[in-house]
């Protein structure tokens, strides 16, 4: 391929889309390696540029193969594209799908073109959709074709990015490319008729992202540190700095540069270092480091791609940190021969090598260091100090490598701290102890013996507030009873800390720590687990396994005693307590059957401390009804919590029989409230044995009162047919007009054994009602037994003649005494 531009191809650079073909400098085009050709032609992309000025030209070359021939030595070879054939490829409209046919009219093989790669610019500002080609087969004019394309970019993520008319053929690109994000893209583009068929075989796109230079080199690091030592010659590597740049490799985008921008200190050149450009390799370039004088140096690196030019390239920038590490180069030499140094007394636990002094040289000083000095002990010291190197000089250097001095050392007294001889100081005791107690004396000593000072001490942490301590004399008692179980007790041990301080200027003070082992006594009765069990209402199905929890320690807990109490007798009657070992035993049912409930159950739990101490604990037990597998049944459930399953049944019963009883009394009210209206009294009203029994709706004095006119004390009449009657005295068999009494619901059919208080509850509730009415002593009870052995009563009548023989009354029983006295006297009456 040849290109002219104005400066006559110098510089110029070539590229292919390619990596199968290569471009020289002179534009001649070969093979990279051996390839396999997939098709008849090959369609390239070359692109020409010019890094001084950045023009970019590209053109599209064909490659035809050829067929080898059958003469030896003839080989196959490429030609170019003419003007006119890369006008036509380059033209708006590609036909990729090609009907070829013989000579003869015959139709031939189809073959389908190879369509170019398709160059789009990233970060192209539109606008958009931006038409890339238009695709076409030349089927369009025989049948309606619609086009498609699929692929990454297409039809899968990223979706639509690019698009085509189905119609037109013509396909777009619908946002800005990035090449650093995706760089190529292949997409397939199909052809079909109106029904879906297809037309066409599918057509490869190759859709390439051009780089454009929009990414600035990036350090790895900001900051990088390097070493090199002192009087290195020049050319001596340091460090390496690396700068990356997302733009494409291949082209000036992202082609680095590096240079040093500044050096501090520029000493004692400004160009102490230099950069390999390309590498990034930090190396010296002038002799003179001196580590004495200039211990790092810092070095600011810039990296610019577009191959460094500053102009057009974008660039950034690092810090490149270099230390000057040292060399022996320089013997050791005292400046002064004979020193006096005033050091305060310092009490400390260090020991030195060196006695009560150790020497110590952080750079370029030597420097003494006093351990353990102790005014009251030594008042003054005299040194003779050494100082040598240990390491050979460097080479070329003929000097002494050791050096001497004297030096005095006098000692001034310090307030020290007082201290605690005995920190962390353990007692033992037993827990419990009165409020009062003295535990211990904790005190301290002040080292300051020739300063005349007076220690106070207080508590500094005492979590449980159990300590008191003597403010002088360090006396420790007790300000409450110490409590082994507590909170504030870690594996028996409580620890608090106390405070020493003297009065000196300034005060000092230390801090000393008391640790008081608690040994445990039997203070805690046990307590009975679990609290709520469940067990079927017949035994020897399940049990309940139970056992204790206490809060002392060996030996003042187990093995526990477990057994039930004497009182109440129900308790050892309906249970009974198997032990299992020393820390379980089993709670389980002493009778055949106990009816479902819940029951609570004591239980008296000992343990095994000295002396012994127990607890009446109350598990509740559930007492069900359970299935063949042990288990409470849903029925057993409701019956446990209170009722039975026989208690359940009849109380249904009983609801259904009350509702029955009511409609029953409702029907017969109304009967008997129809007979009232239609039938006559079959007696005279005076000849009536009721007429004794009165209803007065007041209270009144009997029958003396009957003189007087009780009219006035009658309640006002209510009903229709009461206010026909004459005002005074009702008949007992007449309806009161009052609110009826309420009783006590009756049981339909009550147990033959509790007759007598069914009637006694019910006579007790008639006579403390305040609301009955005066005739509340004749009450209708529906049970009426199982007959009599008095026999009918049919013969008795209201004749008053002595012909009838009452003495049978005195037969029936104390309940009819009174009428046995009525009757029976006879004529003694």
């Amino acid at each position: 391929v040849k290109f002219n531009n104005c400066a006559g191809n110098k510089g110029v650079r070539y590229e292919t889309n390619s990596l199968d073909f290569r471009v020289r400098a002179d534009g001649t085009m070969y093979a990279a390696h051996q390839v396999q050709m997939p098709s008849k032609q090959l369609i390239l992309m070359v692109t020409a540029w010019d890094p001084q000025t950045l023009g970019r030209w590209e053109a599209i070359v064909r490659l035809l193969v050829a067929e080898k021939s059958q003469h030896s030595g003839h080989k196959p070879k490429g030609r170019k594209t003419v003007p006119g054939e890369l006008a036509q490829q380059q033209s708006d409209t590609l036909l990729p799908w090609r009907q070829h046919q013989s000579v003869n009219g015959l139709r031939r093989q189809k073959r389908d073109w190879v369509i170019p790669p398709i160059n789009v610019p990233e970060n192209s500002r539109g606008p958009f959709p931006q038409q890339l080609v238009r695709i076409r087969s030349d089927k369009d004019k025989e049948i309606h074709i619609r086009y498609s394309i699929t692929g990454v970019g297409a039809d899968q993520p990223p979706m639509e990015v690019f698009s085509i008319d189905p119609v037109s053929g013509r396909m777009y690109v619908t946002r800005p490319m990035d090449r650093e994000e995706r760089a190529s893209y292949h997409l397939r583009a199909h052809a079909v008729d109106m029904n879906g068929n297809k037309v066409e075989n599918p057509i490869d796109l190759y859709i390439y992202v051009i780089d454009m230079n929009d990414n600035r080199p990036e350090f790895i690091n900001q900051v990088y540190n390097g070493s090199v030592d002192e009087g290195s010659k020049p050319g001596t590597y340091v460090m390496t700095v690396t700068a990356n740049d997302a733009d494409d490799s291949t082209t000036a985008n992202g082609m680095v540069r590096y240079r040093i921008v500044t050096q501090t200190p520029q000493s004692p050149s400004q160009n102490m270092f230099t950069i390999n450009s390309e590498t990034g390799d930090i190396v010296t370039v002038a002799a003179g480091l001196d580590r004495e004088k200039v211990q790092q140096y810092i070095v600011i690196v810039q990296a610019t791609d577009m191959e460094g030019n500053l102009n057009y390239g974008l660039s950034n920038t690092a810090t490149a940190i270099i230390t000057v590490t040292d060399v022996n180069d320089n013997p050791p030499e005292f400046t002064t021969s004979t020193v006096s140094i005033n050091t305060s007394a310092q009490r400390t636990c260090a020991h030195s090598h060196f006695g009560f002094f150790q020497l110590r040289r952080p750079r370029e000083n030597v420097q003494l260091f006093a351990a353990a000095v102790d005014y009251e002990m030594n008042r003054a010291f005299m040194l003779t100090v050494m100082v040598s190197n240990q390491a050979p000089l460097a080479s070329g250097i003929q000097m002494s490598f050791q050096s001497t001095a004297g030096v005095t050392i006098s000692v001034t007294d310090v307030n020290e701290a007082p201290y605690f001889p005995t920190n962390h100081k353990l007692i033992r005791l037993e827990e419990g102890v009165p409020m009062g107690t003295v535990l211990t004396t904790f005190s301290a000593v002040d080292p300051d013996r020739f300063m005349q000072q007076a220690v106070r001490y207080s508590k500094l942490s005492d979590p449980a507030n159990w300590l008191n301590i003597n403010a002088t004399n360090g006396q420790i008692t007790t300000a409450a009873v110490l409590d082994r179980e507590s909170d504030y007790i870690k594996n028996n041990v409580y620890e608090a800390t106390f405070l020493a301080a003297d009065n000196g200027i300034p005060p000092a003070s230390g801090t000393g720590t008391l640790q008081i082992y608690l040994i445990d006594i039997n203070d805690n009765a046990p307590e009975l687990l679990p609290k709520e069990a469940q067990i079927c209402e017949k035994p020897n199905l399940n049990v309940i396994n139970i056992t204790a929890a206490d809060a002392d320690i060996d030996p003042n807990v187990g093995p526990f005693v477990f057994e039930l109490p004497s009182v109440p007798s129900a308790v050892r009657k309906n249970w009974t307590i198997t032990r299992l070992n020393g820390d379980y035993a089993q709670l389980s049912l002493r009778i055949m059957y106990l009816e479902a409930g819940v029951y609570d159950v004591p239980i008296i739990v000992t343990d095994s401390g000295n002396p012994p101490l127990y607890n009446t604990s109350i598990i509740k037990v559930k007492v069900c009804p359970c299935d063949e597998n042990g288990d409470c049944t849903t029925i057993g459930a409701v019956a446990a919590a209170g009722l039975g399953t026989g208690a359940i049944i009849a109380i249904l019963i009983c609801i259904i029989i009350l509702l029955t009883m009511v409609l029953l009394f409702v029907v017969w009210m109304k009967r008997r409230e129809k007979e009232r209206h239609t039938k006559q009294l079959l007696i005279d009203p005076e000849d009536d044995v009721r007429d004794n029994i009165l209803k007065y709706d007041e209270e009144g004095g009997g029958e003396e009162d009957q003189d007087y006119d009780l009219s006035q004390l009658q309640q006002p009449e209510t009903m229709d047919h009461v206010l026909n009657k004459t005002p005074g005295v009702r008949r007992v068999d007449e309806r009161p007009i009052g609110a009826e009494p309420q009783y006590p619901i009756r049981p339909v059919i009550p147990h033959p054994g509790d007759i007598g208080d069914f009637i006694n509850e019910g006579l007790r509730a008639a006579d403390n009602d305040p609301t009955a009415p005066p005739y509340d002593s004749l009450l209708v009870f529906d049970y009426e037994g199982s007959g009599s052995t008095a026999g009918s009563v049919s013969s008795l009548n209201s004749s008053s003649s002595g012909d009838q023989d009452y003495d049978y009354l005195n037969d029936w029983g104390p309940r009819f005494k009174k009428l046995a006295d009525m009757y029976g006297g006879g004529e003694e009456d």
